[in-house]
């Protein structure tokens, strides 16, 4: 028996196949699936190449299929006209090893990301939070402001470039925020940065806000000050990760937070761990990106594999 042909997911084939409100659906039951010992990932490993990026392996195990993502972060890139994020995502069947399926490691990256920023907003924010800003719209940024939408909240975008974030927003039909202060004033805030400036300072969130941070995902990079994470209810994707590669290493480094002071999504999820406390209590997610979350997006994409017109690839 010879091993068949597999579908290769494209960018443009992954957002056609996993819409925004599928991969934040898709996200959360990898998070509950993960909290419940149901699937399993191996650390991340972090192949450098600093000062220009990094490359990362990331494998997981779950929903009878196994994941390696193969991805870089390469944050100058832009400025020659390259993809920050590059790679392959491969996707196996568990009970035999066979090959499923090949996707763009971008696309899934992006979903995810956005997912996972607003499930945790929606998750541990306040029920009565209002105004939402993403700070960043680049591919990730975009795609968080898009989950968002979808999710029926009106949100602005704010970047560096303000032409970026007028030509997503006009995309999307989102709003540009006037000023970073103003984004940063939003009720829910999400960061998606390179991660190389401090974006929230010590005292800078307010009572009831929420702030998903989604750039400081690797060695060097930070967007709270250590000393604001002290004061605020943090919660992160994985502790094991984001205390090794994450906002929180900095803390933890500084001896400010340890593993007690930190609650994970899912056991928020599963009902194992308190979220928010009050409504004036401040909430910050950590998030370093999670292998299951990748896994997560890529099943999903394959449930609609028939239904598109994909290119096949011989193993």
């Amino acid at each position: 028996m010879s091993v068949p042909d597999v579908p290769f997911f494209s960018g443009a084939a992954v957002e056609a196949a996993v819409p925004p409100e599928r991969a934040l659906e898709a996200v959360r039951d990898a998070f509950v699936a993960y909290a419940r010992g149901e699937w399993t990932m191996p650390p991340k490993v972090y192949v450098p190449a600093y000062p220009a990026g990094d490359f990362r392996a990331m494998p997981a195990l779950g929903g009878g299929h196994s994941l390696l993502k193969w991805v870089t972060s390469f944050p100058g890139n832009p400025r020659e006209g390259l993809p920050t994020v590059m790679g392959l995502v491969l996707v196996s069947d568990a009970s035999n090893g066979v090959l499923r399926a090949v996707l763009d490691a971008a696309s899934v990256t992006a979903l995810r990301t956005g997912a996972a920023a607003v499930l945790a907003a929606e998750t541990v924010g306040r029920e009565s939070a209002e105004s939402a800003a993403v700070i960043g719209a680049g591919v990730n940024g975009r795609a968080a402001a898009r989950t968002f939408l979808a999710r029926g909240r009106r949100v602005a975008l704010w970047d560096v470039d303000e032409s970026r974030a007028r030509v997503v927003a006009d995309e999307l039909g989102a709003d540009v925020a006037a000023s970073r202060e103003e984004a940063l004033a939003a009720d829910v805030v999400v960061t998606v940065t390179p991660g190389r400036e401090v974006l929230l300072g010590e005292g800078s969130l307010r009572p009831g806000q929420h702030a998903s941070l989604m750039g400081a995902d690797g060695p060097g990079k930070q967007e709270i000050d250590v000393r604001e994470l002290a004061r605020v209810h943090v919660f992160c994707d994985d502790w094991e990760q984001a205390s090794h590669n994450g906002d929180l290493v900095h803390a933890v480094d500084a001896g400010v937070l340890s593993r007690d002071d930190v609650t994970e999504l899912g056991a928020v999820l599963t009902g194992d761990a308190a979220g928010r406390r009050s409504d004036d209590e401040v909430t910050v997610f950590d998030s370093t990106g999670l292998a299951i979350q990748d896994l997560a997006i890529a099943l999903a994409a394959l449930e609609r594999a028939d239904e598109l017109d994909l290119p096949r690839v011989r193993p």
